[in-house]
């Protein structure tokens, strides 16, 4: 196990709890030499660059190598087996763990304020990943109806083949959650911190408290905000998930997910409710992961079992490229809010468009949220409103030439789309307006560009619209 930013006074508890489950060999890295530099230096963008890694032990290389390998050699047969049998933790085959990999899930679960993170190929990947310790057939879990389109149909339709199902509530609506929680087959409660596309902010305390009482985890996604603008964990989130695709990597050229767990959610304390994690584990000849592994039972499950049978892993140069981006992570977050709320602000004073819906404008019934969960900004990715509807949001999509036309966000480049012919295409026209997708409905994701440049760009083609 790679055990960063931990001092020393934690060797000899982990090594006596690796000796009462009969492990033979341990291996720990500490992924910061310098304790006292650890200790010191705890800001968020000095953690985006160095949490989780170290020089390479043999060469010295400053970098996070790539490791572009299937398989590792085993030091003998005791060794292979105790890895096997999950008595030694380390690698045994890339599908389970990487090297390069594990650099980007300690980086990320520190910058969550998490215990651990599995890494996956893709943001859908880790929503599969975060429900399959939690849910057994016949369960279901009560969802937020603002998600993402993708999200929607995923979770609605596609885990029916699981023999799971989901309840799609209101999450502003309090009641409606609780009386949605109060079925014993709910296993989580599921929603973003900040939607895509439709900007709504949940409020993730409120929520939190919801599934505290029910006895259940709270699972936000948090592509759209980034740990740099929320931690959903500080205000009692259980497990955070990302498509480390969008702002997490920040270019567009690598896919991927993580799934944070915080570590504090007591799998045992409801051993039925939970029985993948609570009770014995065919597969590795009745080990209990709860019991054995405590506050990281969840993350090594996703890894042992998850991965190992499911198998969407992150692949070691998507990882690579991911650790690149999330160096900038800090200030990329701060051009991309800087750049939102400018064109957020000359969108909503253009005669052509009806409304803008960002969560820091004056008039947003989201600005509380935002300046409780979000540290008062808004993010980059929004949605608006022509006058000319559909038709017009049609013509504007296609006439922009700085702005690409495609299905991503989080980029650097600036992007718009017509959600309701393309991402939110598969739901109902009810489903589309619940979740901020209706017909008249532009996104946007803003950029990192010349901000006189963007505007300049969507001021053309928005101003020849016919009323």
């Amino acid at each position: 196990m790679v055990d960063v930013f931990r001092g020393s006074e934690f060797v000899v508890p982990i090594a006596e709890d690796a000796v009462k489950i009969g492990a033979k060999v341990l291996w720990m890295q500490l992924g910061v030499r310098n304790e006292e530099a650890a200790k010191i230096f705890r800001g968020f963008e000095t953690r985006a660059i160095h949490a989780g890694a170290a020089p390479d032990p043999t060469t010295g290389a400053r970098g996070t190598p790539i490791y572009q390998t299937t398989a590792y050699v085993f030091d003998d047969v005791d060794h292979a087996a105790s890895l096997f049998n999950l008595q030694t933790f380390g690698n045994i085959y890339s599908r389970l763990s990487n090297p390069t990999t594990s650099v980007l899930e300690e980086r990320i679960a520190n910058l969550e304020g998490g215990r651990g993170t599995t890494c996956t190929a893709s943001g859908h990947a880790a929503q599969l990943i975060a429900l399959f310790p939690l849910m057994q057939p016949g369960d279901k879990l009560v969802a937020s109806n603002k998600l993402y389109g993708g999200s929607i149909t995923q979770l609605g339709k596609t885990i029916k083949k699981f023999a799971w199902s989901c309840d799609f509530v209101d999450v502003d609506d309090f009641d409606k959650v609780r009386q949605a929680v109060k079925d014993p087959k709910v296993k989580c409660i599921w929603a973003e911190s900040l939607a895509n596309p439709g900007g709504v902010v949940s409020d993730i305390r409120a929520l939190a408290d919801i599934a505290r009482e029910a006895g259940i985890p709270l699972i936000i996604d948090n592509t759209m905000a980034t740990p740099y603008l929320c931690r959903p964990i500080e205000h009692g989130a259980d497990i955070v998930v990302h498509s480390t695709t969008k702002f997490i990597s920040g270019h567009g050229n690598a896919m991927g997910g993580a799934v944070v767990d915080s570590g504090k959610f007591d799998w045992s304390k409801s051993p039925d409710k939970f029985p993948s994690l609570s009770h014995p584990e065919p597969a590795y000849h009745g080990l209990t992961f709860a019991e054995t592994f405590g506050d990281l039972a969840y993350t090594l499950y996703g890894h042992a079992v998850g991965l190992r049978d499911l198998g969407p892993c992150m692949a070691p140069i998507n990882a690579y490229l991911t650790l690149l981006g999330i160096e900038t992570l800090p200030l990329r977050m701060e051009r991309h809010c800087q750049n939102g709320l400018g064109v957020a602000e000359f969108l909503t004073k253009h005669p052509k468009v009806s409304w803008v819906s960002y969560a820091t404008l004056p008039d947003n019934k989201y600005l509380p949220l935002a300046k409780r969960y979000l540290q008062g900004k808004g993010g980059s990715v929004f949605t608006f409103g022509l006058k000319g509807g559909f038709d017009a949001g049609v013509k504007v999509v296609e006439n922009c030439h700085l702005l690409s036309h495609l299905a991503n966000l989080g980029d650097t480049r600036s992007l718009i789309l017509h959600p309701a012919s393309t991402t939110h295409r598969q739901l109902t026209a009810e489903q589309r307006t619940a979740a901020g997708a209706g017909d008249d409905v532009i996104r946007l994701s803003i950029g990192l560009e010349t901000i006189d440049d963007i505007i300049a760009d969507l001021d053309r083609p928005v101003g020849q619209v016919s009323l």
